[in-house]
């Protein structure tokens, strides 16, 4: 299979790479969301957010774990699946879109993304 072939292949199964700092997540809907990509150890200012903890399949297509939204950035871990449990899954980085546009459009987001992606601590947490 040709690599363009491959690519378009699994276009409607996986997230768009913007570059290799940055990706565009699809909803259930086929809105994309911009997302960075940062390391787990990463420090993040206390803003709202959406994020997602994914790590890479063995073809380096990213694959969602946990998806998430929060208030405050810096203290996304209250309440919410810790690193550990994303990282014993496979998770190795952490996705981050900011988002000043309130909770409503945090929340439709997150929702779309569940909706399509059905992350594994998504779904062992009843999400």
């Amino acid at each position: 299979m040709s690599f363009l072939s491959h690519l378009f292949h699994h276009q409607q199964h996986q997230p768009e790479i913007a570059s290799s700092s940055s990706i565009n997540w699809v909803g259930e809907s086929g809105t994309e969301y911009p997302y960075e990509i940062h390391p787990f150890d990463a420090l993040f200012p206390s803003v709202p957010a959406n994020y997602i903890y994914a790590g890479q399949s063995e073809d380096g297509t990213w694959v969602p774990i946990y998806i998430a939204q929060t208030r405050a950035l810096k203290q996304r871990l209250e309440g919410h699946v810790s690193v550990a449990d994303a990282m014993a899954q496979g998770a190795t980085h952490i996705h981050v879109h900011l988002s000043t546009l309130g909770q409503g459009a945090r929340c439709s987001e997150e929702h779309d993304l569940l909706e399509r992606w059905h992350p594994v601590c998504n779904d062992a947490a009843g999400s």
